[in-house]
């Protein structure tokens, strides 16, 4: 039998449980998405108090052609078969939205117009749940292997700000901007960056945020800063030393050496002021 939950001017309804409910339950809040129903419920329990973690410290850098690159030079890709799952599933929903487009008419709105648009919602959302899953699996396993996280101070909103500009001041690159904020926000950025944030304090672990001013065009290697350094997207050659490497690896080797000097002083000062 399915179990039930009662909702007020409804009265008892029958739900399919995805998981076990455990500890008090406080509320429970009903969602409509897409079409479908569903019930969250929020529960208090008295949660283990997690052992801190100091180490191993790791230096992540996000971007566009990798999702995310560690300071040891490792890289996070999608698998290949998320990423033919992902453009099968974009191809369905432009699919979809042409429909819908041939389907509108002002006025009131036919009843295939509302099952088009459905259908739309259905695809965007298939869309954001495979994202959503891809950045779950990515977080929780680095929360499992890794004690201090530093990342960029990211102003995604910052960074990915139309540059269309007005009539009187038009922008320059308009179309080449817009397809590099598509990129960016569709790699789910800050919603990653919660999510890890959480796991990692779950797990005893913490996520340091260090400013994101030079990291990319600093030399690991030495410490000289120049946008020459930066030869192309991927490729890094300092213009002094001639060390070279991947970008976005030399890029995470400044973050984690900027976090730990970050870590160093915030230290420093505790002890001073305990003195």
């Amino acid at each position: 039998a399915f179990p039930r939950i009662f909702v007020p001017k409804v009265r008892w309804v029958r739900f399919r449980k995805s998981r076990e409910i455990v500890g008090t339950l406080r509320n429970a809040t009903v969602i409509c998405k897409a079409g479908r129903w569903s019930v969250s419920v929020q529960t208090e329990r008295e949660a283990p108090e997690p052992t801190p973690r100091t180490a191993p410290e790791i230096g992540l850098d996000l971007g566009v052609a990798s999702f995310s690159t560690f300071s040891d030079g490792t890289a996070l890709h999608p698998s290949p078969e998320v990423v033919r799952s992902m453009k099968r599933a974009e191809e369905r929903l432009r699919w979809e939205q042409r429909k819908l487009s041939r389907k509108y008419r002002k006025g009131p709105k036919s009843k295939n117009f509302r099952k088009q648009k459905l259908r739309v919602a259905r695809a965007h959302e298939k869309i954001s749940n495979m994202r959503l899953d891809f950045l779950h699996k990515i977080s929780t396993a680095i929360s499992e292997t890794q004690a201090v996280v530093f990342v960029e101070d990211l102003k995604i909103r910052n960074m990915s700000r139309s540059a269309r500009g007005t009539v009187d001041a038009p922008g320059k690159n308009v179309r080449q901007k817009s397809g590099l904020n598509r990129s960016i926000l569709s790699q789910g950025w800050g919603i990653f960056l919660t999510l890890l944030d959480y796991k990692l304090s779950r797990n005893g672990g913490r996520l340091v945020r260090v400013p994101p001013q030079y990291t990319s065009q600093t030399c690991s290697a030495c410490g000289h800063v120049s946008p020459e350094n930066r030869k192309t997207q991927e490729a890094f050659v300092c213009a002094v030393c001639g060390h070279a490497e991947n970008a976005d690896a030399n890029a995470a080797r400044n973050i984690l050496r900027a976090g730990q000097a970050r870590s160093t002083c915030s230290e420093a000062k505790t002890f001073e002021s305990a003195a």
